[in-house]
């Protein structure tokens, strides 16, 4: 593993896609930085970190994805390798709230953005952005969000976390094809307010009562109705009112 530390830039994710493009790096290198001013998040939202208080990476993963098609897999993968990581840290009551924010009880405790592009020779380059809350405490205007230190009443080696997810996540790639069945089902299992009834707003802001059931083989979410008919949505066209 390759780790490039920086004090500040705009996103790891665009730093690390430009340095892709520019030049041959290894599998799993990782870009860190300490501030960073233009974060994304799902849908061209914003991920906004106190400075040097949270971890903030972007990790390079080619060589996994081989089609189009399963590309949900790299979020399967991605999201459960950070659930997995944090248990070792015994982060309590941990979730994914679909398709992948990280979640402590019911507050958001981190974002991933997985950017996916083809290259010239036809393979897929995944770039993994990372935004995980650690050590920030204050939370004024994020009444959702939390950390690691805000649940745990202790402070976190930032450094310490990174590696055990890299560790992770490439055991979890390395093992994919053997262990897919059983990581697609963990990633079920630790849907955010699975089996719950649960309130939901549609495109048309339409508000409707569902139950999340899982993920379809392409990444969309299966909610059960009121009717009893089990529909699947995109991330486009649902939001979760909690």
């Amino acid at each position: 593993m390759k780790l490039i530390k920086l004090d500040a830039i705009d996103s790891t994710n665009e730093f690390l896609k430009g340095l892709s493009s520019n030049q041959k790096i290894e599998n799993f290198t990782v870009v860190t930085a300490e501030n960073q001013t233009k974060g994304k998040g799902q849908m061209g939202s914003f991920w906004t970190s106190e400075p040097s208080k949270n971890l903030i990476m972007s990790v390079l993963v080619k060589d996994f994805l081989v089609e189009t098609s399963w590309v949900f897999n790299i979020n399967i993968v991605v999201s459960v390798t950070v659930i997995q990581a944090l248990e070792i840290l015994k982060i309590p009551e941990l979730s994914i709230k679909w398709p992948n924010d990280i979640m402590s009880y019911s507050k958001k405790i981190g974002g991933i953005l997985i950017e996916n592009s083809i290259k010239s020779n036809g393979t897929i380059v995944s770039i993994v952005g990372l935004g995980l809350n650690v050590n920030q405490t204050d939370f004024e205007d994020l009444p959702k969000a939390s950390s690691l230190s805000v649940i745990c009443k202790t402070n976190f080696d930032k450094e310490e976390i990174l590696l055990k997810i890299i560790e992770k996540l490439e055991q979890n790639i390395q093992f994919w094809n053997k262990n897919s069945d059983l990581l697609k089902k963990e990633y079920s299992n630790k849907l955010f307010k699975k089996g719950i009834p649960i309130p939901f707003s549609d495109q048309n802001n339409h508000n409707f009562m569902g139950i999340i059931q899982g993920v379809n083989a392409i990444g969309k979410l299966q909610i059960l109705l009121e009717n009893d008919s089990i529909s699947d949505f995109d991330i486009k066209e649902i939001q979760m009112l909690y």
